[in-house]
């Protein structure tokens, strides 16, 4: 069964700092492009940061840019999301999703496609 979790999420004060994870199983992500979108309570969920299946392209939203760093470990067959910076307009919930390896890093995170899998999600929340 294919399957992406996500996990690292939890409650942090504005300017600190999260590392999130979305670990497979059931297949490798070498093949996949994979983004990390986020949903803030009655909006709609955005991609964040996507990159591609080898680590050499990657994509940021413009509200994000210089706080967040995507990137993966093919051998853990884990993508992760470094967050320095955080600010309570980062409060959602993370999701991660795997998209075929020709779908680019940018292209994924522009909009999102029925056809990605999906994690669950993990609650990120930044407040004081």
């Amino acid at each position: 069964q294919l399957q992406l979790v996500e996990s690292g999420g939890g409650l942090v004060q504005p300017g600190g700092s999260l590392r999130l994870s979305c670990a497979a199983s059931g297949f490798t992500l070498d093949y996949y492009t994979i983004g990390w979108f986020r949903q803030a309570p009655g909006k709609e969920r955005e991609g964040v940061s996507c990159i591609s299946s080898s680590g050499g392209s990657t994509n940021y939203a413009d509200s994000v840019k210089g706080r967040f760093t995507i990137s993966r470990d093919n051998a853990r067959n884990t993508v992760y999301l470094r967050m320095n910076s955080l600010k309570p307009e980062d409060t959602a919930v993370y999701y991660c999703a795997a998209a075929g390896l020709l779908t680019t890093a940018q292209d994924m995170c522009a909009q999102e496609q029925s056809s990605y899998y999906w994690g669950q999600g993990t609650q990120v929340t930044v407040s004081s």
